[in-house]
């Protein structure tokens, strides 16, 4: 059976069939192309969006770590000036008090009195220290007669409460500048051995051993102090 030849009409008909086909699957085609596209974009502009979140937030931490630790710097700078300036100023007013007291001990001699039985205590002190037979005594000019009357009833008391006998000398020859307040240096050992108890000598003493009781009757007790002693 033969095949009829189609007609132009039949053609142009298929044409456009064919046509149209082919641009409804490009379009569709386009189409997909396009949402895959749109897809893909907020995809990777989510991404950069968290990327460039996730780096600003780091910065802002970073800079608040860093704003932070200023700021306890600051405070902890601060705080130790502060800390300095009490210490300073309650060390000035220690020493203060010890320079006052510096100013008054020339006032423990105006009472003879009762000088000589303070030398008389002072003597004393050296000698139970030393325990020796033979000690000297040194002593301002100005002091001579006070310093013979201490030392004899020094000799009498010891001899009472140690039942020993001991030979105490005033060292006229070494006599002790007339420029300090007072009080007397007990000589023993053969000349090697001094204990200073001028007045002197007994608040330097004193600085050390009562500053802390001073220190504590004057600002209350140290919470961070673990030994008293």
């Amino acid at each position: 059976m033969s095949q009829h030849a189609l007609s132009d009409q039949q053609v142009d008909n298929e044409l456009r069939k064919m046509t149209a086909f082919i641009k409804q699957e490009a379009m569709e085609k386009a189409r997909e192309i396009e949402i895959k596209a749109n897809e893909e974009f907020e995809i990777e502009k989510s991404k950069l969006v968290r990327q460039e979140t996730d780096a600003i937030d780091a910065q802002y931490e970073k800079k608040f770590k860093q704003a932070t630790m200023s700021q306890q710097i600051a405070r902890s700078t601060v705080a130790n000036k502060t800390r300095l300036k009490v210490l300073g100023a309650r060390q000035e007013l220690l020493d203060n008090i010890f320079e006052d007291a510096r100013k008054q001990l020339a006032e423990g001699v105006k009472d003879k009195a009762k000088y000589q039985k303070v030398l008389t205590g002072l003597i004393l002190e050296g000698a139970y220290a030393l325990s020796e037979s033979d000690i000297s005594i040194r002593s301002r000019k100005k002091d001579a007669d006070a310093v013979k009357k201490a030392i004899d009833e020094a000799a009498k008391t010891y001899k009472k409460e140690t039942s020993s006998e001991i030979n105490i000398t005033a060292d006229a020859d070494n006599a002790l500048p007339d420029g300090i307040a007072g009080g007397v240096v007990i000589v023993g050992g053969a000349g090697k051995i001094e204990i200073d108890n001028t007045f002197e000598a007994r608040l330097t003493l004193l600085e050390y051993s009562a500053a802390p009781a001073v220190r504590e009757e004057l600002f209350g007790k140290n919470a961070n102090r673990k030994f008293t002693d």
